[in-house]
């Protein structure tokens, strides 16, 4: 199992959405805040300043740069930092030709909820210069939003997702090989074995003995090198993704808390519905009702 597309899976709610965005000189646009979502800019022609949040110094973007925003904080893009901006008000679709600055804009929303630490530890902001795969995914992203045809509804969010990922890719394989924290342990082979076998099988009765077993590891140094690289201990981290998985099922499908709690690994409903009261503070019946 790729954590990172499970995690991605899981946390996603709703559909991805992006549109194409242009603008003559001089402008200004700010972009509200979407807590929980993983939303990016692509500079399609023409250059800009993405001015970060929280008063960061402004970062100038050339033409195939790509702007990864993990928090879903406002932000704004500008032709010049001096240039004064206003809340988007733009609906998706094509801009007009002979614009002097092109963008496509996207949104991953996620449950803020819900946040896997492998999203918390990113900087607020990552500037990605342009790479030949990269820029065939936005290519072919863009293309779909200029000339929307059959198949667009499904093409447009798996290309979207995508292009989250060669983002979160390149930010994951650029850390240097004494990373700490998820950096280091999707490279481990150790843990990230681990983490591997708890996202394919989470419903497996799973003890540290077992895990490190299959990581090739004894249960003590197998526990103390998880623990260090994810920041919780090997149970702590499967009952914590058990109880985000659960979370996504009585979201998004129909099937019963039974057939859920044994999905996850719990032999009796009365055991998952107490595990899960305890972790997201309702009952699963509940939980399902509101949200």
């Amino acid at each position: 199992m790729d954590v990172l597309s499970d995690v991605l899976a899981v946390l996603r709610t709703g559909r991805p959405r992006s549109m194409l965005l242009g603008w003559d000189e001089p402008w200004g646009q700010e972009f509200a805040a979407v807590p929980g979502a993983l939303g990016f800019q692509v500079v399609l022609s023409g250059s800009c300043w993405l001015l970060p949040p929280g008063g960061a110094d402004p970062v100038r973007c050339g033409e195939g740069d790509v702007v990864l925003r993990p928090y879903g904080r406002a932000h704004a893009l500008v032709s010049s930092p001096e240039v004064p901006y206003a809340p988007c008000a733009a609906e998706p679709g094509p801009p007009p030709r002979g614009r002097d600055v092109v963008t496509l804009c996207g949104a991953y929303e996620t449950d803020p909820a819900r946040t896997h630490p492998l999203v918390q530890e990113l900087p607020e902001w990552i500037h990605v210069a342009p790479s030949a795969e990269l820029g065939a995914a936005v290519g072919l992203l863009a293309a779909e939003l200029r000339r929307p045809g059959l198949g667009t509804d499904a093409a447009v969010p798996a290309l979207l997702e995508t292009v989250l990922i060669y983002l979160l890719r390149h930010w994951y394989d650029a850390r240097p090989a004494a990373a700490t924290g998820w950096a280091a342990a999707l490279r481990d082979p150790v843990v990230g074995a681990a983490l591997r076998a708890l996202h394919e099988e989470p419903g497996r009765p799973w003890t540290v003995a077992s895990l490190g077993a299959h990581a090739g590891r004894s249960r003590a140094p197998f526990a103390g090198r998880f623990t260090a690289l994810v920041g919780r201990p090997p149970l702590g981290y499967l009952t914590w993704w058990r109880m985000t998985l659960a979370a996504r099922l009585l979201r998004d499908t129909d099937a019963t808390v039974a057939v859920i709690a044994h999905r996850v690994g719990y032999r009796s409903e009365f055991a998952f519905a107490t595990a899960f009261r305890r972790h997201h503070g309702s009952a699963p019946g509940r939980y399902r009702r509101i949200t």
